[in-house]
């Protein structure tokens, strides 16, 4: 029987050719096809700046510093997301603490985020920045969480990694609200450079911290140096830096997998509409369509409702396993994880994240999914709530 996987990467042969180009070129990195790429993907994000990096963890990692994250700073995000989001504020040195979500969404709760800043305010301990998860690829509420963060004085770290190509009220998510937003490229993205990240700011300052931060501190540029470089070879390191970077290899691919965005959101867009028809009818809670956002559909999550059904979501899932059908969860609530309760999280602080947590499955969606797949996993999902 053939393993239908959850997601995986679309690459045809103009991926590959693109590639084979950088690999027969002068610069296999730090060459002019990563700078292309920052400039081809902000524009398509209506962004005045990008800057590329490893991956979206380290965007975050530096994006936090450039926000001016560091020892005694707090950061806000959502339970609701790969421990990544979480863990970048930790390397900085600052405090996480969560803000539950919106049991419609699955997205930071603008009601909880309210309610915890006008605690936070009265004892004096607002966080430095919020960074709302655009989970499964569906905008977060940028505009509302703008008139707090200008309220509060807190900056914006939009996580977008889940969110290539989405669009909220109208505008290219990164476009507008957040002081930075970071977008993911790792295999089963949107699109992908197999792994690689993305920082998108209309802040020039912020821009110019990143591009430092994610190469070792150091600059090559004459005008940002202490003094007069005595030859070619001179370099200076000016802040504490990270290695960062991104390849041209990693670029290449993405400027080809840019030029088909439209493209791969259409097949997802599809296949999201279809499961809709497909699942209308089951005892589930399907992912929710708002008028002002179009979502990236990266995934594909439904909730067994357990008020229409006794099946445990284990049993659901496991059927779905056995039926050689890659379903998946995403994700374990962060405040659950073991190292984070060493840092004194503990089940039932933030309960529709764990309710969410304890119906989820995500099942397949990628572009190169087929309509019989597509019924098959339909079918049996069918079969696993009915039987």
């Amino acid at each position: 029987m053939e393993f239908i996987p959850y997601s995986c990467q679309n690459i045809v042969q103009e991926d590959i050719d693109a590639v084979c180009k950088i690999l027969r070129s002068e610069y296999l990195t730090q060459g002019p096809t990563v700078a292309a790429f920052e400039q081809s993907f902000a524009r398509r994000h209506e962004a005045a700046h990008g800057v590329a990096v490893c991956n979206a963890t380290a965007g975050l990692h530096v994006a936090l510093l450039g926000l001016g994250v560091g020892p005694g700073s707090t950061v806000w995000t959502s339970p609701i997301s790969f421990v990544a989001s979480a863990n970048s504020a930790l390397y900085c040195g600052a405090n996480v603490d969560f803000v539950d979500i919106d049991c419609a969404t699955r997205n930071m709760s603008i009601d909880a985020l309210r309610e915890k800043l006008r605690h936070a305010a009265d004892v004096d301990q607002l966080p430095a920045v919020v960074m709302p998860v655009d989970f499964s690829g569906l905008p977060s509420d940028l505009r509302e969480i703008r008139e707090l963060a200008d309220k509060y004085k807190f900056r914006i770290l939009e996580d977008a990694s889940h969110a290539t190509g989405a669009t909220y009220r109208g505008n290219p998510v990164g476009s507008k609200f957040a002081d930075a937003t970071v977008f993911s490229f790792h295999a089963v993205k949107i699109v992908t450079t197999g792994e690689g990240g993305m920082v998108v700011t209309n802040d020039e300052a912020l821009a110019f911290q990143l591009r430092q931060l994610r190469s070792h501190g150091i600059t090559r540029l004459p005008e940002e140096m202490e003094q007069n470089p005595p030859g070619p070879w001179y370099y200076e390191q000016r802040v504490l830096g990270y290695n960062y970077r991104i390849t041209d290899l990693q670029a290449a691919l993405g400027i080809s997998q840019l030029q088909r965005l439209d493209d791969l959101h259409c097949a997802r867009q599809i296949l999201a509409n279809r499961y809709e028809e497909l699942l209308i009818d089951l005892p589930l809670l399907l992912p929710v369509r708002l008028s002002e956002r179009v979502s990236a559909w990266h995934l594909y999550a439904v909730e067994i409702d357990d008020i229409k059904t006794d099946k445990a979501r284990e049993e659901v899932f496991g059927y779905l396993r056995n039926a050689q059908i890659g379903v998946n969860v995403h994700y374990i609530p962060i405040h659950m994880q073991p190292y984070y309760r060493k840092l004194g999280f503990r089940s039932g602080d933030f309960p529709a994240s764990e309710r969410y947590y304890r119906r989820a499955i995500s099942i397949p969606l990628f572009p190169a999914m087929t309509e019989t797949q597509q019924q098959r996993v339909a079918d049996t999902l069918r079969d696993a709530l009915c039987r």
